[in-house]
């Protein structure tokens, strides 16, 4: 696989940032960096363009970052802000003329099922989204186009979820804790993704020193954090405080590996 350009099309938690209602100062700030739409990366090789999660933002961030062509959405679960805008891939349906490549697993499949089941319904109406899900299993690769992609199971709690390698590139996101199965899958990567909610604990997410501490277990090149809440505080106030090899993402960041 040669070299890969990723951008981060959101870097923000659920509720994105600004928070709707907050006034504090990371939401009130003008800096860019501080605008946080919900979480998902853009990867694109020679051959193969393919977008990890598909939130309520991805007509925006498709738009913003004008973005023709797509050849697979790639789901790390199913919780809304990871598959809300899912419907939008009917614009690639009509480009492309044929259906949409999702990889999920099977729950996150049946998620989908549900919660689009226009999309499912027999006779099928004029114009909605076309999907070709296919299913995905720990450690176990799959491709798209000239990208190789691994399923690296992580939790988010309870619910098991999947970070992704694709090369030397690794992205975790709504992960609290990562199996040494997982971990061993994930050594030896030159850029590591991982989500970091806030600098306090959260019962489902990594907070800044528990992403912290898995950069230092993985020892990448360079550590970019995501999934990042208003609570973690303006890029200018926290980027000092990072250890030289470890960055903030903020949308439209866009990396080369």
């Amino acid at each position: 696989m040669k070299k890969l350009k990723i951008t981060f099309l959101g870097t923000g938690t659920s509720q994105g940032v600004p928070v709707i209602g907050c006034r504090c100062d990371t939401c009130i700030s003008d800096d860019v960096r501080d605008r946080r739409l919900r979480s998902s990366l853009l990867v694109e090789s020679e051959n193969a363009v393919v977008t990890i999660d598909a939130g309520p933002d991805f007509r925006q961030q498709m738009l913003r970052e004008g973005v023709s062509r797509l050849d697979a959405v790639i789901v790390t679960h199913e919780h809304l802000d990871h598959i809300g805008g899912l419907d939008d891939i009917r614009a690639y349906n009509y480009l492309s003329r044929r259906p949409m490549k999702i990889f999920a697993e099977t729950r996150a499949r049946r998620a989908i099922e549900r919660v689009f089941s226009y999309v499912f319904c027999e006779p099928g109406y004029p114009g909605i989204p076309r999907m070709d899900i296919i299913n995905i299993e720990d450690g176990i690769p799959f491709s798209v186009g000239n990208v190789e992609v691994v399923p690296v199971r992580v939790f988010h709690r309870k619910l098991p979820v999947y970070g992704f390698r694709m090369g030397n590139l690794a992205y975790i996101t709504d992960a609290d804790s990562i199996p040494d199965k997982s971990l061993s899958l994930l050594k030896g990567v030159d850029l590591l993704v991982i989500n970091a909610l806030r600098k306090e604990k959260h019962i489902s997410h990594f907070n800044l020193d528990g992403a912290l501490e898995i950069s230092r277990l993985l020892l990448p090149r360079h550590t970019y954090l995501t999934h990042i809440g208003h609570h973690m505080g303006r890029y200018i106030n926290v980027s000092p405080e990072l250890p030289e090899d470890v960055s903030l993402a903020y949308d439209g960041l866009t990396l080369y590996l």
